[in-house]
């Protein structure tokens, strides 16, 4: 039985090699300009939206802490839901064309990153997050999203599967769950607990030195360290829809 298994286990990775191999070849016999975009299938075409709304997230943040119009705070605070909308659709997509590609899953990850790793923490930046230990945790958040997103890629072969072939749970924390901090953020601006106005919930602590210096700490910034944290365990699993 162990055996039939193991072989079973060789017989997987040697097609996933050579799906790869082709999928990889297929972009090297493609030459001519604007080779890489005639390549792309629907579905890829669809998660590059999903980096759209994350950069145009990124760019509304910008655009507040230039002029200070709530105007581009709620857009910033609202494209991340769009690129989700976008990030459920490719699969979607994909599945209905039944067209995937190596290509695909690394436009996934790193639209991914984007909408929800780049833009959230940039958005807790924007709202008060902005003391030293704010900014390290911030990049945690960031860096730790980065490294989920490479374990999934690394591992989900490994990952047991239904009958469908969908893996039957994460590993970790999916990276779009950090739309329930971009949620909490939206009702600190709907109350007007951000900089500039009430000021963020739970104040300052200084770890060391003086107020207003490198030791300060908002202490809901904590909550970023702890999301960041989940997403990379490897014991916590989260069932998937």
């Amino acid at each position: 039985m162990i055996q039939r298994k193991e072989s079973k286990s060789k017989v997987e990775k040697a097609d996933d090699v050579q799906h790869a191999s082709s999928a990889l070849q297929q972009y090297n016999d493609t030459e001519g300009h604007f080779s890489l975009v005639r390549n792309f299938r629907l579905a890829d075409l669809v998660t590059i939206m999903n980096g759209f709304c994350g950069s145009f997230s990124l760019f509304s943040s910008a655009n507040y802490l230039l002029t200070h119009d709530d105007y581009h705070l709620r857009n910033a605070l609202l494209f991340p839901l769009a690129g989700l909308i976008f990030d459920f659709l490719d699969g979607k997509v994909a599945r209905w064309r039944k067209s995937t590609s190596m290509l695909g899953q690394e436009l996934d990850s790193l639209a991914d990153l984007i909408s929800f790793g780049v833009a959230p923490a940039v958005l807790a930046f924007v709202v008060g997050l902005r003391t030293t230990l704010d900014t390290v945790a911030l990049a945690c958040f960031i860096c730790c999203g980065l490294a989920r997103l490479a374990r999934f890629n690394a591992t989900v072969a490994l990952v047991p599967k239904d009958p469908t072939g969908k893996a039957r749970y994460f590993e970790g924390l999916p990276i779009p769950s950090s739309l329930a901090l971009v949620g909490l953020l939206s009702y600190w601006v709907k109350e007007g607990w951000i900089e500039g106005k009430e000021g963020l919930p739970g104040g300052v602590i200084t770890l060391w030195g003086k107020s207003g210096g490198s030791g300060d700490l908002h202490v809901v910034s904590l909550i970023f360290g702890v999301w960041a944290a989940m997403m990379v365990s490897k014991t916590l699993r989260v069932p998937k829809p």
